[in-house]
């Protein structure tokens, strides 16, 4: 038994930043390109480029830009600071949640242990 969950950030009912994007950032930041990018993470080039686009757009912010000469893609510090900032509430989350997911369990285990349902009550 565990707690699922899922972060975004969305500004003005678009989102603006999630897992996805942060995928798509690490995988530019690796291999220096969009096209390198998605073949990496076995996504359609389209998919990643709009929502590049739509963060971009949406927060009048560069998440990328072009290296030297344009030759290569490269990461803002903005889009490390955002990616740093999400990693962090990704795992301040997680350590909540797995706290909270034992202590369900124990809930649920000593209930089961103070009082057994019969087959015939289910």
């Amino acid at each position: 038994m565990e707690i699922k969950y899922k972060i975004w950030i969305e500004e003005n009912g678009k989102v603006i930043f999630d897992k996805g994007r942060y995928n798509i950032l690490k995988a530019i930041d690796k291999n220096f390109s969009l096209k390198g990018a998605v073949k990496e993470l076995g996504i359609s080039y389209r998919w990643a480029w709009d929502k590049l686009v739509v963060s971009q757009e949406t927060m009048e912010l560069y998440l990328v830009e072009t290296g030297t000469k344009g030759k290569y893609l490269q990461l803002t510090p903005l889009a490390r600071t955002i990616m740093d900032r999400f990693e962090k509430q990704e795992n301040d989350v997680e350590k909540l949640l797995q706290t909270e997911s034992q202590d369900f369990q124990k809930l649920i285990r000593d209930a089961k242990n103070n009082s057994r349902l019969e087959k015939s009550q289910y």
